[in-house]
């Protein structure tokens, strides 16, 4: 009895033995990667598991969004009073929340720095990019030929930040001239191509995201512009507020936009597509309604 007891407890001990032996190995390995998360640091709501390019804005996705922080960009103007029909020579100096310079940028749509200018009547847009110079400022010469204000909004990604967008005014000497619109949303003719406007609601509503279909006639030959299908500035009437922002869908002779106007008001909103190397600029003006 004593010795089949024995005999009990040896094979016991062998099968518990050989049973930690297949699982002690598990024990060690590793579990699965986690996966990881690539985002867009200019629409940080687009997330891939892998790297690559932003499907709707065309950016690089990164593994790690840092914090975002507000930069200050300094704008020096030459001459100090600018007269209607001159050129300005515009430098633009970016620096960190703590003061330092920056001397480093990424590209933002195959460009360091893109620069919207926008007259106080609302009749002068420009699209424009600054170059880098050595003393790691952004340079650029333009006219102005209206008087008044200028609001100027600048797009540029600092290396090991985010995007920025700086807003800035400036001043042509004489009488300022206020903008005198109404609304506009017959199709708009450009240089090569026409556009046509729809929005869903019809109505925009302050706060609320609207969609904005443009239907593009003729739309064979059209061709990324930087980067995106296209590139649209939002200004309200008292130029308060400045939106950039590209297509939500495209690939298709109808290019969607998506935007939230912040209050009601008449919108301006210039639309830039290119077509055959040519960049064509269409021109709405957009009622928006209180909710």
């Amino acid at each position: 009895m004593i010795s089949r007891r024995r005999e009990f407890l040896a094979g016991l001990l062998a099968a518990t033995a050989a049973l930690e032996a297949q699982v002690a190995p598990t024990r060690n390995e590793p579990g699965p990667p986690e996966p990881l998360d690539w985002a867009c640091p200019m629409d940080p709501d687009v997330h891939m598991d892998r790297p690559g390019k932003c499907p709707r804005c065309g950016m690089t996705l990164v593994l790690k969004i840092p914090d975002r922080v507000e930069y200050v960009l300094q704008v020096d103007v030459q001459p100090p009073v600018l007269k209607p029909g001159g050129v300005a020579s515009l430098t633009l100096r970016a620096a960190a929340p703590d003061g330092a310079p920056v001397s480093h940028f990424e590209l933002v749509h195959e460009k360091l720095i893109h620069l919207f200018v926008v007259s106080e009547n609302l009749e002068f847009f420009e699209h424009i990019h600054p170059s880098l110079e050595n003393d790691n400022a952004f340079h650029i010469r333009t006219r102005l030929d209206h008087s008044g204000m200028y609001r100027m909004l600048a797009d540029y990604y600092p290396s090991g930040s985010v995007p920025q967008l700086s807003l800035s005014t400036l001043y042509v000497d004489g009488p300022p001239s206020p903008p005198h619109l109404k609304a506009s949303l017959a199709p708009s003719q450009a240089t090569n191509l026409k556009a046509a406007l729809r929005m869903e609601p019809e109505q925009p509503l302050a706060g609320l995201e609207t969609r904005l279909f443009f239907d593009l006639d003729p739309y064979e030959g059209l061709e990324r512009y930087l980067g995106v299908w296209g590139h649209m500035l939002i200004a309200s009437e008292d130029l308060v507020d400045l939106i950039h922002t590209h297509p939500f869908l495209a690939g298709s002779p109808t290019i969607q936009f998506n935007a939230i106007f912040p209050r009601a008001g008449l919108h301006r909103i210039w639309t830039q597509f290119q077509r055959r190397g040519t960049v064509n600029t269409v021109v709405f003006t957009v009622p928006v309604r209180d909710v």
